[in-house]
């Protein structure tokens, strides 16, 4: 980051060029295990803009911290990337040695975990963690740092004087806000926040959103923001992406995709939290469970939930596929070409979405 007193200049226009700032292409990445491989993510594509927020969104379970940890190449063991690329700045992550690595995390890319007692050290000073991350990456003194840490906390919204602070002596929002300046320390070009909010309350959530809105604005970096809560990513995405079973099966700019969800899985992920304006409904959630990664469903991943499943979604596996401008979506309702030959039988209800319908309705009379 470079500050001075009162001064802050923007970085994430370092490298001149393309507006792509990262670039995954058919991502993959595997857990191994004693009954097999878990396919956590599997092909997963996606671009992100200078200055831009994607959300990546979906139930546990689905991948988004994988394909998170993935990109700044942190995840551990049993974990292996078995496949595709991550292009950062012209550059493929995947290729980078350890020296390279210790650079491009938090200089070029930087993350906030979902719990801030998890990502602090209980028995070091806020301070000392912020000049910890400085001076690993700068030449520094130690005053200089302090006044850089100091700068920081202010920047987030905490007081300069609680620099000396543990983590114990903050509150839960006040730690979110520390562990956020830990991340900017650097100014990097991309953050990637792994629900950064699930833990605090809706008072706090709402500041929080509000302080990352302001910062973003000021520093000009771009987001990869992970969640399972609709509502949250609606609000502060540009585009979001849908994850279900280790693939992106929906993404749109975020209106769009709030206003016209495809998907029957991001319809169901729609109804699951209540709508910020109008009449009071009741939240459908989405039954039964996401599969077992192990041993994934043939054809579509969704279909055994699916309450529009088709004949053919049990053994034919759909393609991400432009439905419309800049909206592509994963699911046979929607297939304009189809590289795979199709009976018009294909295309008739299943007896279960048929059965689960009827049951529905039933339901909703009584």
């Amino acid at each position: 980051m470079t500050t001075t007193k009162g001064q802050t200049t923007p970085a994430s226009n370092a490298a001149p060029g393309s507006d792509v700032l990262l670039r995954i292409e058919n991502l993959k990445v595997e857990y191994l295990a004693g009954r097999g491989s878990v396919r956590a993510v599997d092909g997963v594509s996606f671009t992100i803009h200078r200055g831009e927020v994607i959300g990546l969104a979906g139930e546990s379970g689905c991948g988004k911290s994988t394909v998170a940890q993935a990109i700044m190449r942190i995840l551990q063991p049993p974990a292996i990337i078995t496949g595709g690329e991550i292009i950062f700045e012209g550059r493929d992550v995947l290729q980078m040695n350890d020296r390279e690595l210790r650079k491009f995390r938090w200089d070029g890319v930087s993350m906030v975990f979902q719990s801030a007692m998890n990502s602090l050290n209980p028995v070091a000073t806020i301070g000392d963690q912020i000049i910890d991350g400085i001076q690993a990456h700068k030449k520094v003194s130690n005053a200089e740092g302090r006044e850089m840490a100091a700068e920081l906390l202010e920047i987030v919204g905490i007081e300069r004087d609680r620099i000396d602070s543990y983590p114990h002596q903050l509150s839960g929002g006040m730690r979110q806000r520390a562990v956020i300046a830990i991340a900017l320390a650097l100014q990097p070009p991309l953050m990637i926040m792994d629900e950064p909010t699930t833990a605090l309350d809706v008072v706090v959530q709402r500041e929080i959103l509000a302080k990352i809105g302001e910062l973003k604005e000021r520093f000009g970096f771009s987001i990869i923001f992970i969640t399972h809560d609709m509502s949250l990513l609606v609000e502060i995405s540009d585009r979001i992406a849908i994850m279900y079973a280790g693939q992106i099966i929906e993404m749109s700019n975020s209106r769009e995709l709030f206003e016209t969800p495809l998907h029957p899985y991001t319809e169901g992920l729609m109804g699951s939290f209540p709508a910020l304006t109008g009449p009071r409904r009741k939240l459908e959630g989405i039954p039964g469970s996401p599969p077992d990664l192990i041993s994934p469903p043939s054809g579509c991943r969704f279909h055994p939930r699916c309450p529009k499943r088709m004949l053919m979604c049990d053994r034919v596996r759909p393609q991400l596929g432009e439905h419309s401008p800049g909206h592509q979506v994963r699911c046979h309702l929607y297939e304009v070409s189809r590289p795979h030959r199709v009976e018009p039988s294909d295309l008739e209800p299943h007896p279960q979405a048929i059965a689960r319908q009827g049951h529905e309705s039933e339901r909703s009379v009584s």
